[in-house]
């Protein structure tokens, strides 16, 4: 099964813990050498990041990409100082809560009923659209990806408030219970403090 191959992957992982301001932070080395960062609440056991880094194809390390939290955006070489994004743009990001899968648009002033969102299941995606054509974003589910589950129109769900398109999809109960086994065993680290030499590993 495709959900038990995926934490098998994650318990094989070479694991390093850190605690850290309130949050356990986990970094993961697989075996085909990508690495994955993760940021969990350590009251609420809610995950605030995850990003992931490739090596490159010359064998160094590639950018960061973040698939949970805040975007990250890295400035162009030269343009540190000169060019920003306007912060009036829409801003796209991931932030889970326990049951649901969830991303916020922000800086979209539009009214609800502007919004429609579609599932594409050839394409393993959903999509955003206005009815005035203002904005048009696709993404996918990368955990769903993992684990080979199918996309459900009935999952998926969104409200509009304070100039923020919500949007929510149901997490299923596969993905649930793989996430507190994951959590089970995260604990089970022995975390240093951060700025601890000796990091424990597993």
């Amino acid at each position: 099964m495709a959900v038990q191959s995926w934490i098998d992957q994650l318990k094989a992982s070479k694991k390093t813990a850190i605690i850290s301001d309130g949050k356990r932070k986990v970094h993961y080395l697989f075996n085909d050498g990508k690495e994955m960062a993760e940021e969990y609440d350590m009251k609420t056991d809610e995950l605030i990041c995850r990003k992931w880094r490739t090596k490159t194809t010359l064998g160094g390390h590639g950018a960061w990409q973040v698939e949970v939290g805040d975007p990250q955006p890295l400035p162009l070489p030269g343009e540190q100082d000169t060019i920003r994004e306007s912060s009036s743009n829409p801003v796209f990001m991931r932030k889970d809560t326990k049951n649901s899968f969830q991303w916020r648009v922000r800086n979209l002033s539009y009214p609800k009923e502007v919004y429609s969102l579609t599932i594409e299941a050839a394409e393993r995606s959903c999509i955003i659209r206005t009815s005035n054509k203002k904005y048009y974003k696709k993404f996918t589910i990368p955990d769903l990806d993992r684990c080979h589950l199918p996309l459900e129109d009935s999952a998926l769900s969104y409200t509009h408030a304070n100039n923020t398109l919500i949007i929510s999809y149901k997490k299923p109960k596969e993905i649930q219970s793989l996430e507190q086994e994951l959590m089970r065993e995260l604990k089970k680290l022995k975390g240093s403090n951060e700025g601890d030499i000796d990091c424990k590993t597993q």
